[in-house]
């Protein structure tokens, strides 16, 4: 059975950092492109980042833009977003999600382009 589950949401202060996971079962990490996407109430789903597969190519959304940092566990089956210098419109429920590429091509910033989704993880930032 394909499953992500994503960890390490919660309530942080305007400046702070939180570091998510997104834990894969019932498939190969190795073979799929990863991508965050989060979900403001009342708005609709954004992308954020992605990395590819094979080479772990990473691409950011302008607005996290060296603050936020994907990266994969090939051998733990796992992806990170390590979430710095956070403020209060990062404020959003996080969604990971995967599409086997195979090494080819670039992870796309379009949720459609993604197979498998997590059940999300809660992201606060307020004072």
């Amino acid at each position: 059975q394909v499953q992500l589950v994503e960890s390490g949401g919660g309530l942080v202060q305007p400046g702070g950092s939180l570091s998510l996971s997104c834990a894969a079962s019932g498939f190969t990490l190795d073979y799929y492109a990863m991508g965050w996407f989060p979900q403001a109430p009342g708005k609709e789903r954004e992308w954020v980042s992605c990395i590819n597969s094979g080479v772990s190519n990473t691409y950011y959304a302008d607005s996290v833009k060296g603050r936020f940092t994907i990266s994969r566990d090939n051998a733990k089956n796992t992806v990170y977003l390590q979430m710095n210098s956070l403020k209060p419109e990062d404020t959003a429920v996080y969604y990971c999600a995967a599409v086997a590429t195979y090494g080819l091509g670039k992870c796309g910033s379009n949720g459609y382009e993604y197979d498998y989704w997590g059940q999300g993880t809660q992201v606060t930032v307020s004072s």
